[in-house]
């Protein structure tokens, strides 16, 4: 932890010109270069964009000469457990030990990761969602971004760090999951441009493909079935509602790691523009939401308390009743008619 130091957030505009982007680079630029020793987290149930922002900025502090420590609080996905750089990632619910900064990923406040202790250093917060709460103490927020990704390798060009193969491969897992392989919207030019750089890299397209989307279990295909089966349809067929719990995973052999990308089965379908999860898993019941064109499910989300993307978005249900997601699906609803 920086000695001296008074801990004391200096917040920024929500939406900022290219100036203040270049000016929070520096700023973040500034705090690895006169320190050593890191800490990077990201939010709880991590998806390809948190993994491969941590461990794209880790490489990169290593190849500065700088140490770092991973700390998430759930696992890395089954999918990506096997790319350069995850296993570096300790799985644990608290942080601790001595570091210069801790850099917090794609997290609306300090309470996302999930992880105690994270509010004694002083923190970077990197972000590109809507609702962040610039809690950091340098704070660069970027909702041009499609991903974290996208800004994790502006500060890598920063700092002077070539794009290497391991790096690479982590901003492509980024890039690929959080644009829904460049269909969601938000994807840009500089989304593709950066998607060139990795391939130029090394990274091949095709294999990565295999390893993230191809990797499902039995169990998993057996879920997507049963899900599908149980599936039913609101808003003239617009709205389609899926359901899993703790009783039907064990029936279809699922497990945790099954979990990633079901709420994308539906939308394949022409008519079907928003598709709405209910998770009851482990005591806890959630909700992820995916949408669409022009029908915005973060703002229902945040009627919930949750967040995101527009066209992907999550929120904790209040409450395991019918009538707690009754709820959720009515402000769904009401989306897809304003957007109509």
């Amino acid at each position: 932890m920086l000695q001296n130091d008074p801990l004391r957030p200096t917040p920024h505009p929500t939406t900022t010109p290219a100036s203040d982007h270049a000016a929070r680079i520096a700023e973040i630029c500034g705090v690895i270069h006169h320190g050593q020793h890191f800490l990077l987290t990201s939010h709880a149930r991590p998806d390809g964009d948190s993994i491969g922002s941590q461990v794209a900025m880790a490489l990169a502090l290593e190849y500065l000469g700088k140490t770092s420590r991973i700390v998430n609080r759930d696992p890395v996905p089954l999918a990506y457990r096997d790319l350069p750089g995850v296993d570096r990632i300790d799985v644990a619910p608290a942080a601790d030990g001595p570091c210069d900064a801790l850099f917090v990923m794609e997290c609306g406040d300090l309470s996302r990761p999930g992880v105690s202790g994270l509010e004694a250093y002083r923190v970077v917060n990197i972000d590109h969602h809507l609702g962040n709460t610039l809690y950091g103490h340098v704070n660069w927020f970027d909702t041009s971004a499609a991903a974290c990704v996208e800004m994790v390798i502006d500060i890598i060009d920063a700092l002077g760090v070539p794009l290497t193969h391991g790096i690479a491969t982590a901003v492509y897992l980024g890039l690929v999951t959080d644009t829904g392989l460049f269909r969601h919207r938000g994807t840009s030019a500089r989304s593709f441009a950066i998607a060139r750089r990795c391939v130029e890299a090394g990274v091949e397209p095709s294999d990565m493909a295999r390893q993230i989307f191809d990797a499902n279990s039995l169990g998993k295909l057996r879920l997507m079935g049963a899900m599908l089966d149980g599936m039913t349809l609101h808003a003239d067929g617009a709205l389609a509602v899926l359901s899993l719990d703790d009783a039907l995973m064990t029936t279809t052999g699922a497990t945790s790691d099954d979990l990633d990308g079901l709420v994308n089965l539906p939308l394949s379908v022409k008519e079907i523009q928003v598709v709405l999860l209910f998770k009851l898993h482990e005591g806890a019941h959630r909700a992820s939401v995916r949408s669409k064109g022009d029908i915005n499910v973060r703002d229902v989300a945040a009627r919930f308390g949750g967040g995101g993307h527009r066209n992907a978005a999550g929120l904790d249900v209040p409450g395991t009743d019918l009538v707690a997601r009754q709820a959720v699906i009515d402000a769904v609803v009401e989306a897809i008619h304003a957007a109509s």
